[in-house]
């Protein structure tokens, strides 16, 4: 992993230099600077040495010194693409660096080379002889990538805090931005919390001409769901043979590092599953892998991990920590946090990285999962909701939700009063959006409240309608497999991940996403993935023969930790800086009125706390 950032335009060399540092964390192996005059252009990394760490210094140059590259992520197809380019005639100057065969591959392939890319990335590539910026992001997303165009020209960093360290960016809030915030719980790219910076979304390039100034924005794939419905239960086998060699040589290419690997467990079935088939190409006695636990045993799984380790013979490393612990983290996290994240397990990720990180520097994760195999709780509920939609007029389920209204408030995880609640809520809107409004922080009219102007449903859940239009297949189960990926994968799941992971400098890599799995999950038709009520059938079929039934039986849980009852007390006093001009008062009654157990207004009081801490300049601090 590494940090990168520059600008072309008005600048100097202290600027990029700010811009960089600012980025420290994630890579804290070196820096490298690259400032010319004419054009005017300046690039800034910071590196977290993995591979090649000899040769592995950025920006990397061609051998006439026109083209360069910084780079953030691992390409695990890069020594199939080293060998096709030498063939090709290119000549490569470092022993094994992933990096140079963006270098090569960039004279070769153009702005076809994300195409050629099997990882994670985000990287930028100058070339003098056409005056171009190029930069691309993975297909996921799973490393960030900002940019800002102005008057005097263009700008770029990893992480927005490295972006508005230029004096030209400006840092006016979005509202609207702010408003997907609260109807989501997470920023869809492109937008950002600053009207002057964007998201690169994942799957995309973009190229930036510095004579002409001119911006072009493109994708070069997206996820889609384009089953293979030729494919019956007389397949089954084959495909239970197929998805095991697939995730095996995925995880094979993962394993691939030159500083010391680890696995993250839970002893759910996907980090399960990446155990199980690192240990077919490594001895299992030399794989570490790692766990955190809560003393308050109702939030502690550690044990389905202890007996997962113990079962292949790891070498496990675990740590059982107060929950106070990690309630006292909530400023610090979230105040790392350049964006708002309504996740909060965000908290137990920031711990087990921190905690992983004392050992190793990479880390297997099963991320991915849930999203490609219909793994989540609300898939169960569609069948229900369908019924419900069909045989409940409007005006009942009006007062069916005024009566639920009045359960008594618990803070459990996932207590039976507010999944009621939740179930409600989303029945209380048309089926292309009851996905995101399950989860919101927010209903829509609560929104406009807050920031004293009407929003329509079709502008706040913009990005939901979309994929429910676009789906090929028209399935319920094929809808929401596709929302979970395009969007709450991409733009919760991997930016909580590598924000956490990132601020200890560790590097995570999701095996799940591979090209040929995630390509193997699209043409697989939804009866393989949720059926009859079981989620992850065919994944729990893979991997029956090589995990206790313990796992392939187990329900899911969440990484969870009882936020519901820290944000009671915790902050002693909510934090209410106005921000982009929301109503300040209605944000501490929905806090007054959740503190005194009227109103569950859990997710909206983490999300206020979370913007406040990450956008306030009266709670941020460096």
């Amino acid at each position: 992993m590494c940090g990168l950032a520059g600008f072309a335009g008005l600048g100097d060399a202290d600027i990029i230099r700010k811009m960089t540092q600012t980025l420290a964390h994630r890579g804290p192996d070196g820096d490298g600077y690259f400032v010319n005059v004419d054009p005017p252009l300046a690039l800034g990394h910071r590196r977290l040495a993995i591979l090649d760490i000899p040769g592995g210094s950025q920006p990397m140059w061609n051998e006439d010194h026109q083209v360069c590259v910084i780079y953030n992520g691992e390409i695990y197809n890069h020594f199939e693409l080293r060998a096709e380019l030498v063939k090709l005639g290119h000549v490569f100057k470092s022993n094994h660096s992933d990096t140079e065969v963006l270098v090569h591959g960039w004279e070769e392939w153009g702005q076809n080379l994300p195409t050629k890319l099997n990882g994670m990335f985000a990287f930028v590539i100058w070339d003098g002889r056409h005056r171009i910026l190029f930069m691309a992001r993975d297909r996921f997303g799973e490393k960030p990538l900002y940019y800002s165009e102005h008057g005097s020209g263009f700008v770029f960093a990893s992480e927005l805090r490295a972006l508005l360290e230029h004096p030209l960016i400006s840092h006016d809030l979005d509202r609207l931005a702010l408003k997907k915030f609260f109807a989501y719980g997470y920023i869809p790219a492109p937008h950002s919390p600053y009207t002057a910076c964007r998201n690169l979304p994942a799957g995309h390039h973009l190229t930036y001409e510095l004579d002409s100034r001119k911006l072009t924005v493109r994708s070069y794939w997206i996820f889609s769901l384009q089953p293979d419905e030729r494919l019956r239960d007389r397949d089954e086998a084959l495909l239970i043979e197929e998805l095991r060699h697939l995730l095996s040589e995925a995880v094979r290419r993962r394993l691939i590092s030159d500083v010391p690997l680890g696995i993250f467990l839970s002893g759910g079935i996907d980090s399960s599953s990446v155990l199980a088939l690192a240990a077919k190409h490594k001895d299992a006695s030399e794989l570490n892998t790692f766990t955190i636990g809560f003393s308050e045993p109702s939030f502690d799984e550690s044990e389905y991990a202890r007996q997962i380790a113990q079962a292949f013979g790891t070498r496990h490393h675990e740590r059982v920590l107060d929950l106070a612990a990690a309630r006292d983290l909530i400023p610090q996290v979230l105040t790392r946090m350049d964006e708002p994240l309504g996740d909060s397990s965000i908290l137990p990720t920031y711990l087990l990285s921190s905690f992983t990180r004392e050992y190793v520097t990479v880390a297997l994760s099963g991320d991915g999962g849930d999203e490609l195999f219909a793994g989540y709780d609300t898939f169960a509920a569609l069948v229900p909701a369908q019924i419900y939609d069909l045989i409940v007029p409007r005006p009942l389920h009006r007062c069916i939700r005024k009566l639920a209204d009045l359960l008594p408030i618990t803070t459990d995880y996932m207590g039976l009063d507010f999944r009621i609640r939740r179930a409600l809520l989303g029945l209380s809107y048309p089926a292309s959006i009851r996905t995101p409004t399950w989860m919101a922080p927010l209903e829509p009219d609560a929104i406009s409240e807050l920031f004293h102007e009407p929003t329509s449903i079709e502008e706040l859940y913009s990005e939901a309608i979309a994929v429910w239009k676009s789906s090929a297949t028209g399935s319920a189960v094929d809808r929401m497999l596709e929302f979970f990926t395009r969007f709450y994968l991409q733009d919760d799941v991997l930016k909580k991940v590598d924000r956490a992971a990132m601020m200890v400098s560790l590097e995570s890599r999701a095996v799940f996403l591979d090209n040929d799995v995630v390509d193997f999950c699209r043409r697989l038709p939804n009866w393989f993935k949720y059926r009859n009520g079981s989620r992850k059938y065919l994944l729990k079929k893979a991997m029956a023969t090589l995990l206790p039934r313990v796992v392939t039986e187990r329900k899911k849980r969440g990484f969870a930790v009882p936020v519901a009852k820290w944000l009671q007390s915790v902050p002693t006093v909510p934090p209410a800086a106005s921000l982009a001009n929301m109503d300040t008062r209605i944000a501490l009654r929905y806090w007054q009125e959740y503190r005194a157990q009227t109103h569950d207004h859990r997710l909206f009081v983490w999300c206020w706390l979370a913007a406040q801490f990450a956008l306030s300049p009266t709670t941020a601090t460096q």
